[in-house]
């Protein structure tokens, strides 16, 4: 699930590239083809479409000040549980006898 969600993930980035379209432009533009407006207005798709996927990214709403406190609650979450952990793993209670 987590290899599928990243391969996603890696496709969107890519179909974000506006280079190549910036590249085909300026070489319509050299060659004075009458190209330019068809390549113009895939560059101008290919804007809109990132802005919409920016747009519904998670936590995009969030100001950088809410996700710094986020990011300190959870930080201090991860730091009392591994306290926790290190308190029972020191109790010894998970100490199975050894089969003879």
């Amino acid at each position: 699930m987590m290899a599928v969600a990243q391969t996603k993930r890696e496709k969107d980035n890519e179909d974000c590239s506006v280079l190549p379209l910036v590249h085909a432009i300026i070489k319509c533009m050299d060659k004075d083809s009458q190209d330019v407006h068809q390549e113009l207005a895939k560059l101008k798709a290919k804007i809109q479409e990132a802005r919409e996927q920016i747009s519904t990214m998670h936590g995009i709403e969030t100001s950088p000040a809410e996700q710094q406190q986020q990011l300190a609650t959870l930080r201090e979450q991860v730091h009392t549980k591994n306290q926790l952990l290190q308190k029972y793993k020191s109790l010894c209670m998970f100490d199975v006898p050894k089969a003879s």
